[in-house]
């Protein structure tokens, strides 16, 4: 119950006069009005935090409540018939006739993936089964790698754009010609040559789907797990044509079959076998074409090496003296270089360079500007950087040799 007016206690004396008493109470007034507002605030953060919590609560209560719903189970469609649809539980492979709608019924064929609670009832069907790590491995930005950038493999390059370019941009001047494009390009050469920039160029100029993996990405522990991935990468591929795969150092997976026993040489073997049914087996490969880069070119299987998987093998060689002058133009395009240098005399200097260690001549000679306090890269440096990079690989060379010794 509120307090009665007379008994609030007043803010003034009883004698004072009438102008001490407004004054008294306008004071008073402004106390409580600031205490009003404060109080409000609180109300209004504790509200706040009142619903914080209480969308926390819903949440709890709809993760509880989805917990304590029994699992769907996965199953196949195997056959429809007048009576039902035959489903193939995943698993244990029990076989069971469960009745659907006539909307269900249209929804569904042989061989869809539907998901069934613990009557087997069909309740909703499910997309189709593709491993996440093969959606992974689609390229969805284009790298920012043209052939411009490429340098000192020019046959190459060309080979390369008839094989894998030309049948995706003009694919009718093949069938006036009455023959089939190449179905895949296997591209082999000392590390650092343009291998892998070669297959990223394609990507870029192409508007195929673009798909990438490593060969080691394709070895897996387990029996048939290797394969299965095989297998979704060219239905992703399918599913997007027209497509271009590329495998990096493909080695790792098409190595030469030995008479190893041991599980894992022989799961690496059920993955190439998959590869190679995929790439030339009785079903249509449709319009994908085949990239693989390797530096072992003498490790890979004969099997794989056959016209109607890869039709054209292409060595990438390091550059010659004109290549690795074109290659340090490349490199240097965006760099402040003196005039005083002399890429031909560069290129003879580094005389055994690939396309990888002349970047890193680039690279190595703008730090010995920056370290000099110069933003202005001397002939130098460049020379500098190339004595620099064959001490690094002599003693990574002496390195390894005492490693195995």
């Amino acid at each position: 119950m509120s307090d009665a007016v007379d008994d609030v206690e007043m803010p003034y004396d009883e004698n004072a006069s009438q102008q001490e008493k407004v004054e008294a109470l306008r004071e008073r007034l402004e106390v409580l009005e600031g205490q009003n507002e404060e109080m409000r605030d609180k109300l209004l953060d504790a509200s706040a935090e009142n619903n914080k919590y209480q969308q926390k609560l819903e949440r709890l209560t709809h993760e509880n409540k989805k917990l304590k719903q029994s699992p769907l189970f996965v199953a196949t469609v195997q056959e429809l018939t007048n009576e039902g649809i035959v489903i193939k539980q995943h698993g244990n492979n029990q076989e069971a006739l469960t009745e659907v709608t006539d909307e269900t019924r249209g929804r569904v064929e042989p061989d869809d993936r539907v998901a069934v609670n613990n009557s087997l009832s069909i309740v909703k069907v499910l997309d189709d089964e593709t491993d996440v790590r093969a959606r992974v491995m689609q390229v969805e930005h284009k790298p920012d790698v043209g052939y411009a950038d490429i340098g000192g493999i020019d046959e190459q390059m060309e080979e390369v754009r008839e094989t894998v370019e030309l049948p995706l941009k003009s694919p009718e001047m093949f069938d006036e010609v009455g023959i089939d494009p190449p179905s895949g390009v296997l591209l082999y050469g000392p590390p650092g040559t343009g291998k892998t920039m070669l297959a990223k160029a394609v990507a870029n100029q192409t508007d195929a789907t673009f798909i990438k993996m490593a060969g080691s990405e394709l070895v897996h522990k387990f029996i048939g797990e290797g394969a299965k991935l095989v297998r979704d990468l060219f239905e992703l591929a399918r599913q997007s044509q027209p497509a271009v795969i590329f495998i990096d150092e493909i080695d790792a997976i098409a190595a030469k079959r030995t008479e190893s026993k041991t599980s894992g040489d022989a799961e690496v073997q059920r993955t190439m076998m998959q590869l190679l049914s995929e790439m030339d087996g009785f079903d249509e490969r449709g319009n994908i074409s085949i990239i693989a880069a390797t530096n072992r070119f003498d490790m890979l299987d004969r099997a794989i090496l056959r016209p109607g998987r890869f039709d054209r093998l292409i060595e990438v060689p390091k550059p010659d003296a004109e290549g690795r002058e074109m290659i340090f133009q490349i490199h240097t395009r965006s760099m402040n270089v003196a005039d005083g240098v002399d890429y031909e005399a560069l290129a003879e200097v580094a005389d055994d360079a690939s396309g990888a260690d002349i970047k890193a001549i680039c690279t190595e000679a703008g730090m010995f500007a920056i370290r000099d306090d110069r933003t202005e890269v001397r002939m130098e440096d460049f020379e500098q950087a190339w004595e620099k990079i064959q001490q690094e690989s002599d003693a990574d060379e002496e390195a390894v040799s005492k490693t195995f010794a």
